[in-house]
């Protein structure tokens, strides 16, 4: 299993903080037919075919851990070109 590592430095407030990893969910469970839901205020955690992982909230930064199984390695690199532009979009 392989595993994406993200961090991401944001001035959003707690509320648009979350608002903005609602969007992300949504945009992944469209896209990749995720499911995803809300363990705690800061702590969202997605799962699908082949690959799970979380979305914590922090007081200015925002980390997404993706573990990907044995098929979607090789789309590892497009996977991550595509959570670092959701975040930067999202989370900037």
């Amino acid at each position: 299993m392989s595993e994406i590592h993200i961090v991401r430095r944001h001035k959003l407030t707690a509320r648009k903080a979350k608002a903005a990893a609602e969007q992300v969910a949504a945009d992944l469970r469209d896209e990749f037919s995720l499911n995803y839901e809300w363990i705690d205020p800061g702590l969202l955690r997605f799962t699908g075919l082949g690959v799970k992982g979380e979305l914590a909230l922090g007081r200015g930064e925002a980390t997404i851990a993706v573990h990907l199984g044995f098929f979607l390695l090789p789309f590892r690199s497009a996977l991550e070109r595509e959570i670092h532009r959701y975040f930067d979009e999202r989370f900037s």
